[in-house]
């Protein structure tokens, strides 16, 4: 059997694309295949859970476009699927005057995004937060949380309803372009589809020179490490807290993330991480560590950021500086407040000249499309995105 689709990659991205591809063009057939034995086992069911409103990014920006519609449709999603989600809001906290500055500043961007924003006193932020301290506060009533596991799920049995296979515990081992079709293997088994679309996350690049892509970028895994607060600090927060983020700095910073499950998680840092998919502490894997290592971006990436790279590798090692990070706007956590909690990795695509790719960025031949980089916030932003996807494949 020849299938019209192949999606490779069950993350949230490329089940909210096959769901789409069946939902736009209905008696298509079409098969997903995941190496591991669930879906959304790596960056979809290790982020924070949070439905973003986009107030980070660019007014007019693709990002900013595709959060605002997504965070509409995953809550819809979820309404549709009785899929539980919460719209608790998020505060971003200035504690200095520099942050003041910076606050400011993103709230004008927040207004030419069209997204609903409030200034908050901080008095006020005392009033709605007393465990939380800081000069002032944005407040974004749109932002909610949800289990993007759950969404994963209900996204498959939707696929399959639609007739879409999905196949779990299958790894790629070859794919071949033809003129008439994509050939792609496994251990034992062969199957042929006239499109492919890869949407593989920490393996994207990999498996585009699989493809016999030619590409100039690399996935460097970059670990988030998180812990979560006791269950009786449940109700330290009523809302997300965030901090003013750095303009000049990737990633956002440490946070207060409440969870749909009740409970609370402070997180993450940003370190390099020894393996792909190595989510415990010690994790090391030499093939992936040689990867980037190999890599000259990498290197130029780390000498770039060498200032913020050693903060958070000495952050990570001592446990009182990752501590420090969490008092500047919530000072009555204590060290033993920090219990373990699983680790996140974020594919990051970066150039040989050292950039940080913040932007989408595609592979396409005649019949297939690799999704080298999807950024963040990848999972509100989901479904829009597989719009996309599904329009640049045409017809």
């Amino acid at each position: 059997m020849i299938f019209d689709y192949c999606i490779v990659g069950g993350g949230i991205v490329g089940l909210a694309t096959a769901m789409r591809l069946l939902e736009n063009k209905p008696g298509s057939s079409l098969i997903l295949i995941e190496k591991e034995d669930a879906l959304g086992k790596h960056q979809t069911g290790h982020n924070s859970g949070v439905i973003h409103a986009g107030i980070y990014y660019p007014p007019g920006s693709l990002k900013a476009e595709l959060c605002r519609k997504g965070a509409e449709a995953t809550k819809a999603f979820c309404s549709e699927n009785g899929i539980r989600f919460e719209v608790c809001g998020k505060l971003l906290v200035a504690t200095s005057d520099l942050e003041i500055q910076r606050m400011d500043a993103l709230y004008e961007r927040s207004k030419q995004n069209t997204i609903e924003v409030h200034r908050v006193s901080e008095g006020e932020l005392r009033e709605r937060e007393p465990h939380i301290r800081g000069r002032g506060a944005l407040f974004v009533p749109s932002t909610g949380i949800v289990s993007y596991a759950e969404v994963c799920q209900a996204m498959g049995r939707r696929i399959k309803a639609l007739g879409g296979n999905i196949r779990l515990s299958t790894r790629i081992t070859g794919i071949r372009e033809t003129i008439d079709v994509v050939d792609i293997t496994s251990d034992g088994e062969t199957w042929q589809a006239k499109k492919l679309v890869a949407c593989a996350g920490l393996q994207s690049d990999r498996l585009a020179v699989l493809a016999g892509l030619s590409i100039e970028h690399r996935i460097v895994p970059f670990r988030g490490e998180y812990f979560r607060l006791p269950a009786d600090k449940n109700d330290i927060v009523r809302h997300l807290i965030y901090p003013i983020p750095d303009p000049d700095l990737p990633f956002l910073g440490v946070h207060l993330t409440r969870m749909i499950d009740g409970s609370v998680t402070v997180g993450p840092n940003a370190v390099i991480g020894f393996a792909r998919e190595g989510y415990p502490r010690l994790s090391i894997n030499l093939a992936d560590m040689a990867d980037y290592a190999l890599f000259p971006g990498f290197w130029k990436t780390v000498f770039a950021n060498r200032k913020s790279a050693v903060t958070e590798l000495r952050n990570s090692l001592w446990k009182p500086g990752y501590l420090a990070e969490c008092k500047k706007y919530c000072p009555s956590l204590m060290l033993s407040d920090l219990l373990p909690y699983e680790a996140g990795i974020r594919a990051q695509a970066v150039r040989k000249d050292g950039t940080l790719i913040h932007d989408f960025l595609f592979a396409e031949t005649d019949r297939m499309l690799h999704v080298c980089n999807a950024p963040s916030p990848a999972a509100t932003s989901a479904i829009p995105i597989a719009e996309m996807i599904v329009g640049r494949l045409g017809n």
